[in-house]
């Protein structure tokens, strides 16, 4: 599939003709197929004399009749060409309602055993691995040597940990549970699951249950969990009116929490939706009426009383080895930073002694000499928009001071909050997204993800055929629809999918990292793979009335990274 795409913009920029433009143009919605997964039918006539153009690309041609998409007003024009013709209303209506001399049905599947033969050949064994988990992806453009001042939080960003921290927080907040707030002892038993949840998800705090919803505030339907146990979908629609819609104001929350629902967008998070999973599935497994409200309230402080009493610092400093990973690769991000002349500056909910102990492991004794500025215990995320505290300082051993700040000087640390203006570039570390990009890459999900927007693409132009065989068999394409559906879901996560999408659209996680980020990436260390003079483009995405014919969408994003290779000795 690279090759493909590297010849068609090699194809591209050396055509000059108009006609060997037309076939690079058909080429190109080929193309766009093998990477966006998207049907396409062959350009018609499109070329000079109004011939049409014959095509070696060996994809897509369309030897059925054509059927058309929706219904034509009734007058409309033909393009041959340069030429242009009006069609008659009769000869319109002629066109539309054209059947093939072949009954329906066999019709129906000889179309769909073309697509299949089609869709196959599109993407040959061993071209999927297209997507380089070290590509840093771009919502908005960002001009890197317009950048001098440089932001880091510290959890999660400076300092990634292992998923042996995430059983340590469900443990210790599950003895809290149940020794604090004198739940059952029966939760007790309910081990960790490391697999179960995804970050994103939203909770319904009175009807205790956890689901994805997508950038539309839509359920996605097979993703509704009561407990451990997913919810019918009948169940679902009654549960919400006979809709999967949930109402604006129910999740309108700048943080993501409304009044009903909660969304866990924090890395920390997944502990504590597996806690709240594992109590409701108790209660419910048990027949033992509780308020699910309560129990939302109570796990929720019992995962803060972990990080409140110090219990997660407490483990981390005992033994960072165990727990941070990838340090090295921080230090060669801030080195190569300072040494080319950019200001660095950390901000962090998290303690000093906390940060010092981890940048001193990570980066050496004399970490703060990166960084012309150091503010912690900062109460992210009032921190962005709350100015009521001011600044203290912090001596060397974490005490805080009594003198006035009025500057923020080099090599001190201060705590409390600062007020921060609109017009920060902004970028995210999503570490799902390598998970992420190794399924995409594989050759199961390209099949099947190309197969279904194939399959859909042929029950949106066949839905005419409205006699009962036709029925039947659109009827067998819908079943083997939903089946892909569930197979692509379950290749990220067998309970809830892709962090990133519902079946089709955009989970309300990627509505949020689309509004609030620039940038996003795995990890900080994917900035290794670019020169700091470096622009960031968006992908140009075809909106649903937008031909898909540009090439930055082809390009962008999914080849390997310009500077890979000066970063392997650090891996």
């Amino acid at each position: 599939m690279s090759c493909t795409i590297r010849s068609f913009c090699t194809a591209l920029r050396q055509t000059t003709k108009p006609k060997s433009l037309c076939k690079v143009l058909k080429t190109s919605v080929a193309s766009v197929s093998s990477v966006a997964s998207s049907p396409t039918t062959q350009i018609g006539q499109c070329c000079e004399n109004g011939q049409s153009c014959g095509s070696n690309s060996g994809f897509l041609h369309a030897t059925s009749p054509a059927i058309p998409t929706s219904p034509s007003p009734a007058n409309h024009t033909q393009v041959v060409g340069k030429k242009r013709k009006e069609l008659s209303p009769a000869l319109s209506e002629r066109a539309l309602t054209t059947t093939p001399s072949i009954d329906s049905k066999t019709y129906l599947w000889s179309r769909y055993n073309e697509m299949k033969r089609l869709v196959h050949d599109l993407i040959p064994p061993g071209v999927c691995n297209i997507l380089n988990p070290s590509t840093i992806y771009a919502n908005n453009e960002v001009d890197l040597d317009k950048v001098d001042i440089y932001g880091f939080d510290y959890d999660y960003t400076l300092a990634l940990y292992s998923s042996a921290l995430d059983r340590m927080i469900y443990d210790k907040a599950r003895e809290f549970l149940v020794k604090h707030y004198k739940y059952p002892e029966g939760i007790s038993k309910y081990d960790y699951i490391p697999s179960f949840a995804a970050r994103g998800l939203h909770y319904d705090i009175q009807k205790g249950l956890l689901m994805k919803i997508d950038a539309f505030h839509y359920i996605q339907l097979g993703t509704v969990y009561r407990g451990l146990k997913p919810v019918p979908d009948e169940e679902v629609l009654e549960l919400y009116g006979g809709t999967h819609h949930v109402p604006l104001q129910e999740v309108s929350g700048f943080y993501g929490k409304g009044p009903v629902m909660k969304q866990f967008m924090d890395v920390f998070s997944i502990p504590e939706m597996t806690l709240l999973a594992a109590a409701n599935d108790y209660f419910n497994s048990n027949g033992i009426e509780y308020d699910p409200g309560h129990l939302f309230k109570d796990v929720s402080d019992a995962i803060g009383m972990v990080h409140i009493k110090g219990y997660m610092y407490k483990w981390i400093m005992q033994d960072l080895e165990k727990y941070i990973i990838r340090g090295d690769e921080t230090y060669a991000v801030l080195h190569r930073l300072v040494s080319q002349g950019k200001k660095l500056f950390l901000i962090t909910n998290s303690p000093f002694s906390f940060v010092d102990k981890g940048m001193k492991y990570m980066v050496g004794k004399e970490w703060r000499d990166f960084f012309d500025v150091v503010i912690v215990e900062a109460d992210k995320p009032h921190f962005f928009n709350n100015c009521g505290k001011p600044f203290r300082r912090l001596d060397g051993n974490g005490d805080l001071q009594w003198d006035k700040i009025r500057s923020l000087d080099k090599g001190q640390i201060y705590k409390q909050d600062l007020m921060l203006r609109h017009g920060w570039r902004t970028a995210a570390i999503v570490p799902e997204l390598e998970m992420e990009t190794r399924v995409v890459n594989t050759e199961q999900y390209a099949q099947s993800l190309t197969w279904l927007q194939a399959l859909t693409g042929l029950l949106e132009r066949m839905q005419m055929h409205r006699d009962l065989e036709s029925k039947e068999v659109l009827q067998d394409w819908l079943k083997e629809r939903e089946e892909l559906r569930a197979v692509t879901k379950n290749l990220f996560n067998p309970h809830f999918g892709s962090i990133f999408r519902t079946c089709h659209n955009p989970t309300f996680f990627s509505r949020r990292l689309c509004r609030f980020s620039d940038l996003y990436m795995a990890s900080l260390s994917c900035l290794l793979n670019y020169d700091l003079s470096y622009t960031f483009y968006p992908r140009r995405t075809p909106l649903q009335h937008e031909a898909p014919l540009w090439m930055d969408q082809l390009c962008t994003g999914c080849m390997k990274t310009p500077f890979l290779e000066e970063m392997a000795h650090i891996r």
